[in-house]
């Protein structure tokens, strides 16, 4: 059979891409490492060749990425860009850094777990490579258009304000006002004491502003006058949502629940309003470590941060007392490696009592949505976390707890042990083909557009997420707007042929 010419075309073209973008994540990445090799001789063990491999396999999407080649918010260069760190980067700061958990006694070598669990990440990105080639040879067209009414979004949205802005202000008025819901959320045995039952609250109230936003992109982009779209205007919107982001939710203490906050906001703007340049997006990563840093001292020593207004040169004191620098931002808030690496260790250890979980941190997972009145606690991954990282029966409740973060390889081992490690990635794969789905496949003023960005988030922070966080976070933020707009549908229209 005959193939069309422009179908030849459009293959070599993609092949001839995929040849570049290769032969630069290559570059780069052997690069990276020449400079960490030319720095220390500690560099010069096998862990650096899985590293390696790793870094050029996931750094050929996020070269897609930086180039512009695919969409700001695509999944899948996303995860690139952020796999490239993930993957690569953060092992090698974890050795010229030093870093590693604290309170344990680390293996002899710690390079050489570094190095295994980098070849099972390797044979992750292997699996996860194969299933968006099944899937893509799969995929089938969105033929739906959910076409939403403004005037019921704008009343709707007006109630759930009044509602969520009247909860958060109960929390704030049972726990002493705004100073003491500080001190109760930033004291760790506070934090479990006096926010207990306020979960299913803080699901609700703490979409005040990812509503409010939604309603001005609505109505913003069906204004013909300019100023709606100016980068004044969206500026001063985008702080006026960063500045409710931090009264709801982000006085907890969680900077995620901000920063992915905006991340979100700054997506609806690009998809409804107007494109955002790689430029801002430079802006923004700057402005994102910088809010993580400071905002780190204030989840550990509270308002005690503002020493930071009157003396610069507190900073080092407050690193010291809250043991939040610049190495554990990059690499136990973005990076899993010494908690993999670590992980991986003492299972394999000849000596291990650690009970593999078999499912029941993704079962509590979905437990927390469950009030405690109806349903009691399953052990979560808090519980077999602290088993696996320091024996067991170290787990005391409040008072010996391991809140360290697995990520998505890192859950699959505490529940079925280093062969579970790969096959996880199956998942990212899924999850991040089938939101691109969504990017490709919905017409502009698709109502699921406005969850789209946030969707995308969590298709490569699961890398680093575990999935109790991840169903804690995506009901959170998603089921109260996601109620409003369902409720506001006018209609559910399937497309005709010349619109797919």
């Amino acid at each position: 059979m005959m193939v069309p010419l422009q179908n030849v075309s459009r293959v070599q073209r993609t092949g001839a891409r995929a040849l570049d973008s290769l032969a630069l994540s290559l570059y780069v990445s052997v690069l990276t490492l020449t400079i960490f090799l030319a720095l220390s001789d500690q560099f010069w063990h096998w862990f650096i060749v899985p590293v390696l491999m790793s870094g050029i396999l996931i750094g050929i999407d996020a070269v897609d990425w930086v180039r512009g080649k695919v969409n700001l918010f695509d999944p899948i260069g996303l995860s690139g860009a952020f796999g490239w760190f993930f993957f690569f980067l953060a092992p090698l700061l974890t050795i010229a850094t030093g870093y590693w958990l604290m309170y344990v006694d680390p293996p002899a070598e710690r390079r050489d777990w570094i190095g295994w669990m980098a070849l099972l990440n390797l044979l992750g990105l292997v699996v996860y490579r194969g299933v968006r080639l099944i899937y893509f040879q799969r995929e089938r067209a969105i033929t739906t258009f959910w076409d939403i009414d403004r005037k019921r979004f704008y009343v709707l949205g007006a109630v759930a304000l009044v509602v969520t802005g009247l909860l958060q202000s109960y929390v704030y008025l049972s726990l002493g006002g705004i100073q003491g819901f500080i001190e109760s959320a930033t004291d760790q045995r506070a934090i479990r004491l006096n926010l207990q039952g306020y979960g299913q609250i803080f699901m609700i109230s703490e979409s005040f502003p990812i509503i409010a936003l939604m309603m001005f992109i609505l109505y913003a982009r069906n204004q013909q006058s300019p100023v709606y779209r100016s980068w004044l205007i969206l500026g001063v919107v985008l702080l006026i949502y960063f500045v409710l982001k931090i009264f709801f939710g982000g006085l907890r203490g969680s900077r995620n629940n901000t920063i992915w906050g905006l991340f979100w906001a700054v997506g609806l703007i690009h998809f409804w309003i107007r494109p955002i340049t790689r430029k801002f997006v430079l802006i923004g990563l700057v402005f994102l470590v910088i809010f993580m840093y400071v905002y780190g001292f204030y989840k550990n020593a509270g308002l005690h941060v503002m020493r930071l207004v009157d003396d610069p040169s507190a900073r080092v004191e407050l690193e010291r007392d809250t043991r939040r620098d610049m190495a554990t931002l990059l690499l136990a808030d973005f990076g899993r490696s010494d908690v993999q690496a670590f992980l991986l260790y003492r299972l394999l250890r000849p000596d291990s009592d650690y009970e593999y979980a078999f499912g029941r941190t993704y079962a509590a997972a979905f437990a927390v949505l469950i009030p405690r009145s109806l349903l009691e606690r399953m052990p979560s991954k808090t519980f077999e976390g602290t088993e696996a990282l320091y024996g067991k029966g170290s787990y005391i409740p409040i008072d010996f707890e391991a809140s360290q973060l697995y990520g998505i390889a890192g859950e699959a081992m505490l529940n079925f042990g280093f062969i579970a490690a790969p096959v996880s990635f199956i998942a990212f794969g899924l999850a991040n083909c089938s939101v691109r789905r969504w990017l490709f496949g919905l017409a502009p003023g698709d109502a699921r557009l406005l969850f789209y960005p946030f969707f995308s988030l969590f298709c490569f922070y699961m890398l680093a997420c575990d999935l109790e966080n991840m169903v804690f976070d995506i009901i959170k933020n998603v089921a109260v707007p996601l109620g409003i707009t369902a409720l506001s549908l006018s209609s559910v229209a399937r497309l005709p042929n010349s619109a797919r």
